[in-house]
């Protein structure tokens, strides 16, 4: 149903409010319990049944974390990881370049050192290697390691493993399984084709941390005593966050937990990112994907790779201050070299219409390192599976986002099957290919096809959904804090979205090049102060800024804004419609 009859906002949507299914969970929750009917909404879009909603708000580790031992071959990584840290052995961590694998390699290196041992880190360089192990790189880790573990990568790299000849070789990773495995020592991946999927949703550095359980269990057989590993659960949830994992089941409890490990500010690394990017509040899963998240990712995208996944480990305050200056720098340099990819491949997706089941644009000579992000921009204009490709010397790299219900990994690795690409595969809703530039238009039309299957051409315009009406009165410091309860919120568990009916707008002030300040309420009492970033990049900030006395349904999420030692309720202000 459109809520407030709104079918056209400032900005083209339609808002879509609770249907009578969640309203009615909703006022069950209300009546079994002692909470506020705003919250009540939030868990009833959620899916929590009645009975279960105090429990919800206090998601316990040790209830959900699922057994490592339920993954195949863990026993036998941990054993033999511990072999090596007993027999002092030489051992190497191959990390992907992004959050997920400067984390998961960050978890395993702090760990070592905890028990007196260090390792190699290799983080391969996202232009010159690729993602993933080669041939070469491994080969020559394997002349000087006796062990080399492979982090969110090494699920298909079966040529790099076997060149790692005289090396034994775990691969810990997530990403989507072949129908057969390489000849490592161990392949623990929840995505695995022989697995059951039940931790399917885990980011790579969930499953590090899982098997760091599992030698934590190994050492206390013999009685000894492993490192703190509740202390290194902010680089799981910051992972878990970054990767776009989904955010239920034990990954709710990790970012939970994770999040009350990072505001203690005991990794040097993660406190001296913060302070470069000027949080001053405590942190949440928004800080997690769009503050540091970016920052860490930075490196690999356009400056040295390993970069992240350093600053993560590093215990050192001046490294760890270097490195972050460094890192926030690079970021910054990475907007504008998206900023000019964007652009070009929105005017290509535009010309071919957001109408087919992919959306796709491709040109010579933009950056590998923006491209995935550049994808997801093109997926939150279409609300379609998107990729976007760089070409050079006529070979392509892509990234691909995809939207929710359409796996976009497995249609990848179908293709790569095909021998339409030279490589691909990836997760349900990321992606990364190699492809000829003469094979360009015939994978994309063939993965359109694929994807067409699924019903990703089916989907309408983004609806904006709506949890329900709120009164600036009632939008307290308190609630706000219980609602974040009901989280952390992202892929999968969209934060809920507010809407404040018939406002009357006080102030508004353009912010920086393109963000809206306002101040508003119903002209009764209570005024509260909303954001609107980006907001004159489209028609929402200037219909704001000139409102003319009008007044307009106001619609965002809830912000907790501290300011001088004073906390207030914001708006995050995502879309507004003429009242």
């Amino acid at each position: 149903m459109h809520f407030l009859g709104v079918e056209a906002s400032l900005t083209g949507r339609r808002w879509v409010g609770p249907g009578v299914e969640v309203e009615r969970a909703s006022e069950l929750i209300l009546q079994r319990s002692a909470l506020p009917m705003a919250v009540c909404q939030v868990l009833a879009r959620r899916g929590v049944p009645a009975e279960e909603a105090e429990a919800f708000l206090a998601p316990a580790l040790r209830d959900l974390l699922p057994d490592p031992r339920s993954l195949k071959d863990m026993e036998q990584a941990a054993t033999r990881f511990l072999s090596a840290l007993k027999n002092r052995e030489k051992i190497a961590v191959f990390a992907d370049y992004d959050v997920d694998g400067g984390s998961s390699a960050a978890l395993l290196l702090i760990w070592l050192r905890q028990m007196g041992h260090d390792a190699t880190l290799y983080v391969p360089d996202r232009i010159d290697e690729g993602y993933g192990p080669n041939d070469e790189a491994m080969a020559a880790l394997a002349a000087d390691h006796d062990l080399i573990i492979c982090v969110d990568c090494g699920t298909l790299s079966h040529g790099p493993i076997a060149a790692a000849k005289g090396a034994d070789v775990i691969v810990l990773d997530h990403h989507l399984g072949g129908e057969t495995l390489p000849d490592a020592l161990a392949v623990v991946n929840p995505n695995r084709q022989d697995e059951d999927g039940a931790c399917a949703h885990l980011c790579a550095a969930a499953v590090v941390f899982l098997m760091l359980v599992e030698a934590g269990r190994q050492l206390r057989e013999v009685h000894v005593k492993g490192p703190d590993l509740m202390a290194m659960l902010d680089l799981v949830g910051l992972a878990t966050v970054a990767d776009v994992a989904p955010l239920t089941g034990v990954n709710r409890a990790f970012v939970r937990q994770g999040l009350r490990v990072m505001a203690r500010r005991e990794r040097p690394g993660l406190a001296a990112l913060a302070d470069v990017a000027r949080m001053d509040t405590a942190p949440t899963a928004y800080h997690l994907g769009f503050l540091l998240g970016p920052r860490i990712n930075a490196g690999g995208r356009i400056g040295q790779a390993d970069l992240g996944a350093r600053l993560l480990a590093s215990d050192d305050p001046h490294e760890t201050a270097a490195l972050a200056e460094r890192l926030d720098t690079l970021n910054t340099e990475r907007r504008e070299v998206e900023a000019s990819v964007r652009a070009a491949a929105l005017d290509q997706a535009e010309d071919r219409g957001f109408d087919a089941p992919l959306v796709w644009a491709s040109g010579p000579g933009w950056h590998p390192g923006v491209v995935g992000i550049v994808a997801s921009r093109l997926k939150e204009a279409s609300n379609r599976p998107s990729i976007v490709i760089g070409i050079e010397d006529g070979i392509g790299k892509g990234s691909g986002r995809s939207v929710s219900g359409i796996d976009l990994g497995a249609p990848i690795q179908r293709l790569a099957a095909e021998g339409l690409l030279i490589k691909g595969g990836g997760h349900k809703m990321a992606a990364g290919l190699t492809v000829a530039e003469d094979k360009l238009d015939a994978a994309m039309e063939r993965l359109g096809e694929l994807l067409a299957k699924q019903g990703a051409h089916l989907a309408g315009p983004a609806d904006l959904s709506v949890t329900g009406l709120m009164m600036p009165e009632a939008a307290t410091v308190e609630l706000t804090e219980m609602i974040e309860q009901a989280g952390p919120f992202g892929s999968a568990a969209p934060a809920p979205r507010f809407v404040f009916a018939e406002m009357k707008i006080f102030f508004a002030k353009r912010v920086g090049e393109s963000h809206l300040k306002i101040s508003f309420g119903d002209g009764l009492g209570t005024k509260m102060d909303a954001i609107a970033f980006g907001a004159f990049d489209g028609p929402l900030g200037p219909a704001l800024e000139n409102h003319g006395g009008a007044r307009f349904h106001l619609a965002g999420r809830l912000d907790i804004n501290a300011w001088r030692g004073r906390q207030s309720v914001q708006l995050r202000l995502e879309d507004a419609a003429r009242a």
